[in-house]
């Protein structure tokens, strides 16, 4: 498992790419050893999983009848859809990727998402914790939401079109398929195992 040092080093290296500066791959690991390591990224971004999946429970008890349970089975179900929501948009990538000829910059797209998707983990829960500490401030985490979801896109865009060689439009193609898939997958899949809140 990569040492705190060692993400802090990776994170380091995708700010650099995010300005486009090039020595940002010096600091990635993007071997395939380097590529499998990332998925520790999953790890350290567990905290940040377990508040989300305590404001899906809060929401799911509050719409359901009184006396209904959400247990060790509901959290698996919950599991299953982060593990779909990871898994899923990578291997279209690697479809997409292979498809444009670009099959060789495969791993470092996975593992430059992987370690990217945990910053952005940590500010979700963020405005998730405000959001339960402040419900008031609901309107205000609203517009949070769409302007990190924009920066995520945002960031998504300049790493990916860095390591795609400048290459805009298939920057564009690969961010969409990462998020879009992953944002209509989470809402089919929690609704087929009722663990939709609402």
């Amino acid at each position: 498992m990569p040492g705190v040092r060692e993400v802090q080093h990776y994170l380091t290296g995708l700010w650099l790419l995010l300005w486009q500066d090039p020595k940002g791959f010096q600091h990635l690991d993007l071997s395939d050893r380097g590529t499998l390591r990332s998925f520790w990224s999953i790890v350290y971004a567990l905290p940040a999983i377990a508040i989300s999946w305590l404001w899906l429970r809060r929401g799911y008890l509050a719409s359901m009848p009184e006396g209904t349970s959400a247990d060790a089975l509901y959290f698996f179900r919950l599991a299953l859809v982060e593990g779909l929501n990871w898994i899923v948009p990578l291997v279209l990538a690697g479809v997409l990727a292979w498809a444009i000829g670009i099959g060789s910059r495969y791993s470092a797209i996975v593992t430059a998402v992987n370690w990217l998707t945990l910053p952005f983990s940590y500010a979700y829960a963020f405005l998730i914790l405000l959001l339960m500490i402040a419900p008031m401030l609901s309107g205000l985490v609203a517009l949070l939401w769409l302007f990190l979801l924009l920066a995520l896109i945002g960031v998504y865009m300049r790493v990916l079109q860095m390591i795609c060689d400048g290459h805009l439009l298939t920057a564009a193609a690969t961010t969409l398929l990462l998020l879009v898939p992953s944002i209509l997958l989470s809402d089919i899949v929690e609704r087929f195992l009722g663990v939709y809140p609402g």
